[in-house]
């Protein structure tokens, strides 16, 4: 069930703006703020309307057209820590950890296909597989045209939970996004186990191969 009126996590917002911070500077937080039409961050205990996290992920990467990727991928790192921390029980996590990787990847897509609307908002998720996500009308690049997939904060967000729950070896990226030609307006992302050759996948057991 996605949030009614097309709400969003504030951690969209909340863990970029520290990295913006960081990374360029304080005085550039300002600025992105108003070209996002944000008077301030928001306070954090709510959802927020998801066209405040989108207006800022876009004016992110239309300000900073060489470090967006990098900036948007540490906060979706910051955003896995922040829900591994907050949001999932820590004897779930406990157990997720003990588990082979491929039971722990059935469950933990299945928990986030239950959450989807906190970070998909009116985007209609789906889990393909344990190891494969999808994400049609993705609000966070609706109406865009692009050569190269945009949503690196999305696959920063799975890969945190991943590496955490699953595998340290778990790697994801997003290898179509819905602001590409032909995509017919779906992200896909693709979660894979680094390091491991073609022979010795498994079913079940581990993640896609890209």
């Amino acid at each position: 069930m996605r949030a009614a009126g097309g709400r969003i996590g504030p951690n969209a917002v909340l863990q970029l703006l520290p990295v913006v911070e960081e990374r360029l500077g304080a005085a550039r937080v300002g600025p992105l703020l108003t070209a996002a039409g944000l008077a301030g961050p928001p306070e954090g205990t709510a959802m927020i309307p998801q066209g405040e996290a989108v207006r800022l992920h876009r004016a992110v990467r239309a300000a900073e057209p060489v470090s967006w990727p990098g900036l948007l991928a540490e906060a979706g790192a910051r955003t896995a820590d922040y829900i591994l921390a907050n949001r999932i029980p820590a004897p779930a996590r406990t157990v997720l950890r003990l588990l082979p990787a491929g039971p722990a990847a059935h469950l933990l897509s299945g928990a986030i296909a239950r959450h989807a609307w906190t970070f998909a908002g009116t985007g209609r998720f789906r889990a393909v597989d344990a190891w494969t996500f999808e994400i049609a009308g993705n609000p966070f690049v609706a109406g865009e045209t692009s050569a190269h997939p945009l949503c690196v904060w999305h696959a920063a967000v799975f890969e945190g939970l991943y590496c955490s729950l699953v595998s340290e070896r778990c790697r994801c990226r997003e290898v179509r996004c819905g602001a590409q030609q032909g995509a017919g307006g779906v992200c896909r992302f693709a979660i894979r186990l680094a390091g491991r050759r073609r022979g010795e996948m498994r079913a079940g057991n581990a993640g896609t191969v890209y």
